[in-house]
């Protein structure tokens, strides 16, 4: 195996040039961002979690044969509360919505989600169907979107790759997870006659109001 050096490490491992020659292969200069950075994009978790055909193609990832190991990211967990990966992979319906989110708001920051296929990105030859949400994002924040359907594991993979490059880009000072306020939670919808997004609720009054007849001034 060849010696690691400053000419031949990866990008994004180049040394300092200010650090002299002899030290070069022992000492390493880098920011916190990006060593912090680093190990995040290579430990995370995704959740298993699946809705419909797209979700066979996501368990086919995790088979050896395309080898998932390699990101860090085999190990899936059953629990959204160990998890801080969501792959929202097939049909998400009007019935699933309320415990997409509630999975959604149990994981803990840093979190993020991949819609996986045309239906979780767009409903897919669903749209608008009576039962079926039209995309993910209506509800929660997606991260990368993957086409297809159901799109093959190596699209998985490569969904994985332009997530690791969102996370090499976040910083220590802007990153939602540390700043000051209360934690971003998503409303969980409720299910009745139809779907509804309470984090529409008032203009959901204010229509009703307009729509709502007059009532008669009884005569003097």
């Amino acid at each position: 195996m060849a010696e690691l050096t400053n000419a031949n490490a990866p990008e994004g491992f180049q040394n300092d040039p200010r650090v002299p020659d002899e030290l070069k292969n022992n000492v390493f200069i880098t920011s916190l961002d990006k060593i912090y950075n680093w190990g995040r994009k290579r430990s995370v978790w995704p959740m298993l979690f699946g809705l419909a055909c797209c979700a066979i193609e996501m368990i086919a990832t995790a088979a050896s044969r395309h080898d998932l190991s390699r990101f860090g990211w085999e190990l899936m967990r059953a629990s959204p509360r160990q998890a801080d990966l969501m792959i929202v992979s097939g049909t998400v319906t009007k019935k699933m919505i309320p415990q997409i989110v509630r999975l959604y708001n149990q994981m803990p920051e840093p979190r993020y989600v991949i819609a996986m296929g045309a239906c979780a990105t767009a409903g897919g030859p669903f749209k608008e169907g009576y039962n079926v949400v039209s995309g993910v994002d209506k509800f929660i924040p997606v991260d990368v979107y993957i086409t297809g359907c159901p799109p093959r594991p190596e699209a998985l993979l490569h969904s994985f790759i332009k997530l690791q490059e969102k996370i090499e880009k976040q910083s220590l000072r802007n990153v939602p997870w540390y700043q000051k306020g209360e934690e971003d939670v998503v409303p969980i919808p409720v299910l009745g006659p139809d779907l509804v997004d309470l984090r529409r609720a008032q203009e959901i009054r204010e229509k009703a109001a307009q729509a709502a007849p007059t009532q008669e001034q009884p005569a003097a």
